[in-house]
């Protein structure tokens, strides 16, 4: 580089770190796949950071600048990019863009342009890590008529005194385009091994992290005080809980078997969009599923709310429904989309009413729920609910009861206990009958654990009893283009489940039916800013894509059953050597769960759990 590392180090100064530093190791972790590797460099470059520094890092190896549920977005488009490159390096934009084609890259084609760049001045101002950060801040909160004009300064400021690498890297941290295949399991292994010598005190980073949501936050603490300060992470109101998670089963002779038949909770299962809701003295945040800020899709709720929740401060789950406002009858989760407007957004809530069905409560007036037993939690969250009718309040109300009439706002979702497959049987057909999904089964004694998924809680769908025995929630990982009335278009999606131990996304399908052209229509429109110029370090798959893409999106699909593939790596060598599991006649079931991330898709121990489930496998047949 250009610059030696610069660490200033006395009295009060701050101590400083060089942004090549920091981009050389971005460099290392972007020529290897291995996991491992990338631990070692993360951790190499955490204990070469000041602790103040550190969440900075953190987040920037992330490819973001604070927490996801902050919201906070860049908006730099690459035409604005290439603007700034091309007035940086005293290059025609054609000439970049003509780079940006040939690299696939605008990190990379910033960088070959700017190596070209004669070195005209000697008053080049250091690009520390601060400054970029910094600079990165202000792009994000850039606002009104000159915004843009603004924003494009900004960037040349950076690019007038980066080198080619570390022009490379702003860009890349500009566009959200820096995908290294870091995922959060992959960070928190290296705080604790950076900041405590032992992999094994992850768990309590994990759990910092699991109630504050907030990996910089959590990077800094165990930097500056070890794991005492890692300890003191709470719950609080407007900072979200990541969310507990389910397994699924087939049947309630399955669920017995897991839950035990001492009795459980059998939960109406709604097809709408889970949110967590946080509000204190009238002011009301909402987060969904994937702990993104969607306050504004939901104005009724932010209004409606306080008047329905008898207490002060509260952090609660429930599950955003569509409804027809005059029979009170549930709708698919598909009517929700219309509420994802930028403008007009009045009009939606207007057209598209919905019922916030709750279901659980983490906090309530300074009490933490999280170790309550679900019986318990249950319990506060009906006598806080006002009027939770509809037959979910009062005692956990009637398996047999109808959706709200005609309809309720809010209300505690439809619970019941059960303890044998006789009552779980009815209670799904009752849940079904309600216009519902299925069931969620959840231990009575169980807690709530934050960002976790186990047997605590079960889901019981109707699909699950067919022989497949369910939808799966696949990751876009690449597309073939279309021919005929599709050419122009991907016609074709090649799917993934995700690995959660080797953070790996393994293709299981291709996938071309089920779509209408408007479905077509908006993936492209969705999926082409996610194309990548070669296949994602974190995919495996025996197939060459036309388009590869960033795995980021979340499709839901059926298929008639699950048979072994030389092709797809999905669980492989699960049940054979050599071979992984492939779904056969898939389709798109027209929904894109925009509510989940690629990290909550299907995974490879479920798709075998249900491949070993196959009828003809149990009977002894070879898949």
């Amino acid at each position: 580089g250009r610059r030696p590392f610069t660490l200033l180090i006395g009295g009060a100064a701050p101590r400083r770190v060089d942004f090549s530093i920091l981009s050389g190791s971005l460099e290392k972790m972007d020529a290897t796949t291995k996991r491992l590797e990338l631990t070692d460099l993360v951790v190499g470059l955490l204990r070469d950071t000041p602790p103040e520094m550190v969440a900075r890092v953190v987040y920037m190896i992330q490819g973001k600048v604070r927490p996801d549920f902050e919201g906070v977005e860049l908006g730099v488009a690459d035409r604005m990019a290439v603007r700034a490159i091309s007035k940086s390096s005293g290059m025609p934009a054609a000439a970049v863009e003509d780079a940006y084609r040939r690299d696939g890259d605008l990190g990379r084609a910033a960088a070959s342009v700017l190596a070209q760049k004669t070195q005209t001045t000697f008053l080049a101002e250091d690009i520390t890590v601060e400054r970029v950060y910094e600079t990165l801040l202000r792009i994000a909160g850039a606002e009104g008529q000159r915004s843009q004009d603004m924003k494009a300064k900004y960037i040349s400021s950076l690019l007038n005194d980066a080198t080619p690498q570390e022009a490379c890297y702003i860009l890349k941290l500009l566009l959200g385009t820096l995908r290294l295949g870091i995922a959060e399991n992959t960070i928190l292994d290296a705080l604790a091994v950076a900041y405590t010598d032992a992999k094994q005190n992850r768990a309590i980073l994990e759990r910092a992290y699991n109630v504050s949501s907030d990996l910089g936050a959590v990077a800094e603490a165990v930097a500056r005080g070890g794991l005492d300060a890692a300890g003191q992470f709470t719950v609080s109101v407007f900072r979200p809980v990541r969310p507990m998670l389910a397994d699924r089963v087939k049947s309630g002779a399955e669920a017995l078997e897991r839950l035990g038949a001492g009795g459980f909770a059998a939960e109406h299962k709604l097809d709408g969009e889970r949110v967590q809701v946080h509000m204190s003295e009238g002011r009301v945040v909402l987060f969904s599923r994937r702990l993104e800020k969607i306050t504004g899709h939901y104005p009724d709720i932010v209004e409606r709310l306080p008047s329905a929740v008898e207490a002060g401060d509260a952090i609660l789950e429930g599950e955003a429904v569509a409804v027809n406002a005059d029979t009170g009858e549930f709708l698919p989760f598909q009517e929700l989309m219309h509420r994802r407007r930028k403008y007009n957004v009045d009009r939606a809530v207007s057209e598209y009413p919905i019922t916030l069905n709750l279901f659980d409560v983490l906090y309530c007036d300074g009490r933490i729920c999280l170790e309550m037993p679900y019986s318990e939690r249950r319990a506060l969250l009906e006598k806080i609910v006002v009027g939770s009718g509809g037959g979910g309040g009062g005692g956990g109300g009637g398996a047999g009861a109808a959706s709200p009439d005609p309809y309720e706002f809010a209300r505690c979702v439809t619970a019941v206990t059960v303890g044998d497959g006789a009552g779980v049987e009815a209670a799904l057909e009752d849940g079904i009958n309600a216009g519902c999904e299925g069931l969620m089964l959840k231990a009575l004694d169980a807690p709530y654990r934050a960002g976790a998924r186990g047997s605590y809680w079960l889901k019981l769908k109707r699909e699950y009893r067919n022989e497949l025995g369910d939808s799966l929630d696949l990751v876009v990982v690449g597309a073939f283009f279309g021919r005929g009335r599709r050419t122009g278009r991907y016609g074709t999606l090649l799917l993934a489940t995700y690995d959660g131990a080797s953070d790996r996304f393994s293709s299981i399908c291709k996938v071309g039916t089920g779509f209408t052209d408007e479905d077509l229509d908006r993936l492209y429109e969705t999926l082409s800013p996610r194309a990548v110029r070669k296949r994602d370090r974190r995919v495996r798959s025996g197939m060459d894509a036309d388009v590869w893409f960033a795995p980021e999106i979340v499709v839901e699909i059926v298929a008639s059953e699950i048979t072994l593939s030389p092709i797809h790596k999905a669980a492989e060598g699960a049940v054979r050597k050599g071979a992984g599991l492939a779904l056969r006649f898939p389709k798109f079931t027209g929904r894109v769960r925009t509510e989940k991330s690629a990290e909550d898709a299907s995974t490879d121990a479920e798709v075998e759990s249900m491949y070993r489930d196959q009828k003809k496998v149990a009977q002894g047949g070879s898949g």
